[in-house]
């Protein structure tokens, strides 16, 4: 999963970047699903979900540009298999 949020520097707004736990800085308040997928590993044959501060969830598009917003996290959606 992936959360946006932010810090005021001398030079201006730095971002973070939540990948599944991991924080990346970023240097802009947006990004798209390829820069997640090169950021993370996750590869293109998985969907990658963003989850709001309420829990809800909801599929990325490939050619989407995303906003950072702070409690949003992102990450590879879940594969589930019969038993």
């Amino acid at each position: 999963m992936v959360t946006g949020t932010t810090t005021e520097k001398q030079t201006g707004e730095k971002f973070y970047v939540n990948i599944e736990g991991t924080e990346y800085p970023w240097d802009k308040n947006t990004n798209t699903t390829q820069d997640i997928r090169s950021l993370s590993g996750i590869p293109a044959n998985v969907s990658i979900l963003q989850e709001s501060p309420d829990g809800t969830e909801r599929t990325i598009g490939e050619s989407e540009t995303i906003t950072l917003q702070p409690g949003h996290r992102l990450g590879r959606a879940a594969k589930y298999k019969r038993g």
